[in-house]
């Protein structure tokens, strides 16, 4: 079997440490002139850090996307570097690199969901997460812009929730309006997250000991994510 860019890539990504890898078509919202393409990666948490969520957010939850986040930064590197030295151009998007700063929005300019959605890895949940078939929402993402030609998957254009109404009814933020994600909505349309953040500064600093913004209430309750900690 010949390996293609892509292939190679993708095999290179999972065995340093990704669990699914994707690739898209980004012409239509770079934000580099020329870098067409994305590659993107995710990182699942384990099931028994998912199971005991149930009054998230939990320490071990914290700690592990902390852990994450540094993992998924590594895997930026490795993988700008290798189409580098294959003679292409590449812009991990590190946290790092990107720093704390979401904007006014909470938000990059280029949201590593963006990639997800567009590479067909998942749709966006009415959470704002990107849900999966396999593990829901119990992950976190990095992206790679590059000009590389890439074999890129078939987009996701609008949600798969349906009627389900879970994560909204478990978001004591009130932040899920419970209307459902295509790809022309704007994440405000249909998620407040300025209340998201309010109430994460609070229940963080009730079971953690102080605030962040963090909490996990919907990831923890969405129904796919229940399936994979099954």
């Amino acid at each position: 079997m010949i390996m293609t860019l892509s292939s190679e890539l993708r095999k290179y990504l999972l065995e340093n440490g990704a669990t699914e890898v994707g690739f898209a078509d980004i012409t239509d919202v770079t934000i580099i002139e020329g870098y067409n393409y994305g590659v993107v990666f995710y990182i699942v948490y384990p099931k028994d850090i998912i199971r005991k969520m149930e009054n998230a957010p939990t320490r071990e939850y914290l700690d592990e996307l902390i852990g994450i986040n540094s993992r998924l930064d590594n895997l930026g590197m490795l993988c700008e570097e290798f189409l580098v030295e294959r003679g292409y151009n590449a812009y991990a998007q590190t946290k790092k690199r990107l720093g704390q700063d979401f904007g006014e929005n909470n938000s990059f300019e280029l949201p590593h969901k963006t990639f997800a959605t567009k590479s067909g890895l998942g749709w966006i949940g009415k959470s704002a997460l990107l849900t999966t078939p396999k593990y829901g929402s119990a992950l976190r993402l990095s992206s790679v812009l590059t000009d590389a030609p890439l074999e890129c998957g078939e987009p996701i254009l609008e949600s798969r929730c349906g009627s389900c109404m879970v994560c909204r009814d478990a978001c004591l933020g009130g932040a899920i309006s419970g209307e459902e994600w295509n790809y022309k909505k704007y994440r405000n349309e249909f998620f407040n997250d300025k209340k998201c953040e309010q109430f994460a500064l609070k229940v963080s600093e009730v079971n953690l000991g102080k605030p962040d913004t963090v909490c996990g209430k919907c990831l923890f309750a969405c129904p796919y994510t229940k399936n994979y900690v099954k």
